[in-house]
């Protein structure tokens, strides 16, 4: 395996090994400071809202953008950022609906909101529903890290990737949220810096200067951020890039995401106080859209960059970035922005544990235990939840293989889930009438709905969210006339 690496590459591996090992070092000496569930999943909530907003940003990553990301845009163009614009509407309607009631009492997870206003059978089905999502989306984001380390090694045996799950698991399982907030601050800056450096170093292999790269890249119609065409046909609907799809589908998109799913939702019950969680919401945002663009633009001067050298790119969308850094990035420099690659992944990955393991613990084993047990006892099992959660996302990592896009298909996979999810949280905060039955009736229509559309349409991913929303909202607001009301509250 090694015979392939010239000597020089051994300094990148080098820089790429002292990074593990510090960042795992780093998370580690968060244990003494754990204590209680509190302290585990939500840090004490003791963090500022700077390093909240920077982990917001960190969990929203993954390896997925930064090598999906660049992708897009060597074969398609800038629209992607239409998508970004619909995350800013959509911390508008979580900081409005969603952050008054996360606040209102001591919440560890989203899914106790909906117990207080709908009845625990709600509570474990949107709570399992979020075990599933981020399960399985988790899984291919932990399968993108093989495709990393198969260009620095030079294999793609999912054994590679051990590595990195068992460093991250081992952080995450010493320190706990607080371990998982700041490392993802640490991370942040390593990839974004990453990427930075990467950009100029891949401008300086186009001799012509940025005149020609926009030159070029106008010339194939790659500079194009807005796309205002509208129709309504299935030619509309199957464009995920538009700025209809963009705008509402990512406002729905992460309404979602950050209003139910309990990957964010901890975060943002992890500061001080409503206000904290509201800057970090939103300063989040502006890190983000920085992200995106510096990312879609990487991928446009690839994209000259393979244009004008003649070379023959990856076939694999998603190896072009890596590629190009190892192949092309001095010794030392590429090893550095290999460790910013795999500082995403870990970022995400260790978030997705800890909340896999806070909604386990929290919203099943606690509920369903049959005798109290102590702090102590519960922050043991805690821990070995998180162990279990690492196995299970190593096999789902092991079956997507075949994955072609990790971005595209990560975020398609989660769609189908957010819709039946926000729409019943929705329906928690906005309505009165409807019961817990009528809202499970609406799940299961959500749900299926956005399979259907997954797996027997051509609609992009983008639309998920919307009509799977529409779908559970509609259902259980029709099906309330028909069940008999149970008692409700309002949260």
């Amino acid at each position: 395996m090694l015979d392939s690496l010239f000597p020089m590459r051994f300094l990148d591996l080098g820089v790429i090994l002292a990074y593990l090992i510090g960042i795992t070092w780093f998370g580690s000496r968060f244990r003494s400071s754990q204590k209680t569930l509190k302290d585990y999943f939500l840090g004490g909530r003791t963090a500022p809202w700077w390093a909240i907003a920077f982990s917001i940003v960190s969990a929203e990553t993954s390896t997925l953008t930064v090598i999906g990301t660049p992708g897009i845009a060597f074969r398609g163009d800038l629209g992607f950022l239409q998508v970004v614009l619909g995350y800013l509407a959509a911390r508008l309607v979580i900081s409005t609906l969603f952050l008054p009631h996360y606040f209102r009492g001591e919440m560890y997870t989203a899914y106790e909101l909906m117990q207080r206003r709908f009845g625990p059978n709600i509570r474990k089905l949107t709570a399992g529903s979020f075990l599933l999502l981020r399960s399985l989306a988790e899984g291919v984001r932990v399968f993108a890290i093989s495709i990393v380390i198969s260009i620095i090694l030079g294999t793609g045996e999912m054994s590679s990737i051990l590595l990195i799950v068992a460093l991250t698991l081992f952080y995450t399982f010493e320190g706990g949220m607080e371990a998982v907030i700041w490392t993802d601050v640490v991370q942040m800056f390593l990839y974004v810096g990453g990427a930075i450096i990467s950009l100029f170093v891949i401008v300086q292999q186009i001799p012509q200067g940025w005149d020609h790269i926009w030159q070029v890249a106008g010339a194939a119609n790659k500079l194009r951020v807005f796309d205002f065409r509208f129709e309504w046909s299935t030619e509309f609907f199957a464009r995920p890039y538009s700025f209809w799809a963009g705008v509402i589908g990512g406002c729905f998109l992460t309404t979602a995401s950050h209003g139910t799913e309990q990957l964010m939702v901890q975060r943002l019950l992890s500061a001080k106080s409503q206000d904290e969680s509201r800057w970090a919401l939103f300063g989040s945002w502006f890190v983000i859209f920085f992200q995106f663009a510096l990312f879609l633009l990487i991928g446009l001067i690839l994209y000259v960059f393979y244009q004008d050298t003649g070379r023959a790119a990856p076939t694999v969308p998603d190896r072009i970035y890596p590629q190009f850094i190892w192949e092309f990035l001095p010794p030392g420099v590429a090893g550095l922005v290999m460790a910013a690659i795999l500082a995403a992944a870990m970022s995400n990955l260790s978030a997705a544990l800890n909340s896999l393991a806070s909604t386990t613990v929290m919203d099943f084993w606690k509920p369903l235990a049959r005798k109290e047990r102590s702090e102590a006892d519960y922050l043991r099992i805690a821990r070995w939840v998180t162990v279990f959660w690492g196995g299970v996302l190593l096999v789902i990592a092991f079956l997507a293989r075949q994955v072609q896009s990790v971005l595209e298909y990560g975020l398609g996979i989660a769609s189908i889930v957010y819709g039946a999810l926000l729409g019943t949280f929705l329906l928690g905060v906005l309505t009165t009438r409807v019961g817990e039955r009528a809202a499970m009736c609406g799940m299961a229509a959500g749900l299926s709905i956005n399979l259907y559309l997954k797996f027997g349409t051509t609609v992009a991913w983008t639309w998920y969210v919307l009509i799977g929303t529409a779908a559970t909202f509609t259902t259980a607001w029709l099906a309330s006339f028909v069940l008999p009301r149970e008692n409700t509250q309002n949260v």
